[in-house]
């Protein structure tokens, strides 16, 4: 990577002595040499980003991304997983044990961790709480951490047995690891394929109730106090879940959270015309979850947005609505969708790139002088089109592809690299 002059940038990073100001950041040898106002350079082998009207903030940091490898890389490998987060301003991301064989041993986890080294990306294991996550047998939790899991979740699969949950959250707890829950109770979710309310019934289909969500939330809550151990509940999208988690943390208990950005602006009104692009699990909510979730962020309460990333071959999804998969390739299109919900971008830095790391105990980029360079240059006002031509992942399972989208990555850096888009 050449040395780099980011010119006329808006800093956003917290606790930086030059925090809301415009400033030139010069790159040597991938550290941060200089910030300042104005920086003169007479090289001319520096390579200038014009940043005037961006924001440069530390690397924004994936809580929830499925990446194929192993054994589904016909969905997505590292390679590709990795390009789409980098053009989705991601330095970092956390993929999910959702393979084929799932990552629920240190077998698992040192294969992601080596054929991702080197990367601009980090990219970051997180092991299965169960073998084969099934949902049966504590899987080998320690020995995943000591090989670079940062944490530990079925995926998109939920922890169905109570007495499995309390047991991994209290082994956890030994070694501080962290458990991650996907919250929905099979039996009242029943594999329906949309939200339950008016739409549902409009479309005579089944609905998938909040119920579903809250009562797990609930459980879990109840289990993670019961053995004074920490929970993050990943892609919550109710009203109900958002007020038992407020009301937990008021109570004290070590709890955190993470909303997908395609529940903060999507409603169950857009399966109204069948369209699998626009189904997801947990489903599309209703405006009124949808205020519960951007209340919970401004409050404090959901701590952190994720992309939940997950693509699809063509032939999963370009079927009818009842027996397409579930799920959206997000990657590329986080800020613009926190972007259309209304996200400043002290939030949207907020909530991407500094609590993510903070709930994962990782460390926070500083930008500061001496450091190595790992951030983030975007734009809340330029636009650009999703299409094929700027699709970064193998799969195309999105709702916004082919739109004009406002929000915009202008580049990213880390690991001595670059990626300019």
């Amino acid at each position: 990577m050449n040395n780099i002059l980011i010119s006329s940038a808006t800093l956003i990073s917290p606790g930086h002595p030059n925090n809301g100001q415009i400033v030139d950041i010069l790159i040597e040898k991938g550290n941060i040499s200089k910030v300042s106002k104005k920086i003169a350079v007479e090289n001319t082998k520096i390579q200038v980003i014009d940043a005037k009207g961006a924001v440069v903030s530390p690397g924004f940091f994936d809580l929830n991304a499925n990446f194929g490898e192993p054994g589904l890389e016909t969905k997505e490998d590292i390679n590709t997983g990795t390009a789409a987060a980098a053009a989705g301003g991601f330095t970092g991301v956390a993929v999910h044990p959702n393979t084929n064989p799932a990552v629920h041993s240190r077998s698992e986890v040192a294969l992601i961790v080596n054929s991702a080294k080197g990367n601009l990306v980090d990219v970051h294991p997180i092991g299965a709480v169960s073998k084969k996550r099934e949902g049966n047998e504590l899987a080998e939790l320690y020995d995943m951490q000591t090989k670079g899991a940062i944490a530990f979740c079925d995926g998109n699969h939920s922890v169905q047995q109570a007495g499995l949950m309390a047991r991994a959250l209290l082994y956890s707890k030994g070694f501080d690891g962290l458990i991650i829950s996907f919250a929905e109770d099979e039996s009242i979710a029943g594999g329906n394929q949309m939200n339950e309310g008016e739409m549902s019934t409009y479309l005579g289909m089944k609905g998938n109730p909040n119920l579903a969500e809250s009562l797990m939330v609930a459980r879990d809550l109840f289990l993670a106090e019961y053995n004074e151990a920490p929970i993050h509940f990943t892609t919550i999208s109710t009203a109900e879940s958002v007020d038992l988690i407020k009301k937990a943390k008021a109570k004290g208990l070590k709890v955190t959270c993470d909303v997908a950005a395609h529940h903060l602006v999507l409603t169950d009104s857009e399966v109204a015309d069948f369209d699998s692009n626009y189904k997801v699990t947990p489903p599309l909510r209703t405006k009124k979850d949808i205020k519960a979730l951007l209340k919970g962020l401004k409050d404090g309460v959901v701590d952190a947005v994720v992309s939940q990333h997950t693509p699809h071959e063509i032939e999963f999804k370009n079927v009818e609505f009842h027996i397409a998969k579930p799920g959206i390739i997000g990657l590329q299109t986080v800020l613009p969708f926190l972007v259309r919900a209304g996200l400043d971008a002290e939030t949207i830095v907020d909530k991407l790139a500094i609590q993510p790391r903070q709930i994962v105990n990782k460390e926070v980029p500083t930008l500061l002088e001496g450091t190595q360079a790992n951030l983030t240059i975007f734009s809340t006002e330029d636009k650009w089109v999703f299409n094929a031509d700027t699709n970064r992942s193998k799969a195309a399972n999105s709702p916004l592809f082919g739109q004009e989208l406002k929000g915009k990555i202008i580049a990213v850096i880390n690991n001595g690299q670059l990626i300019k888009n």
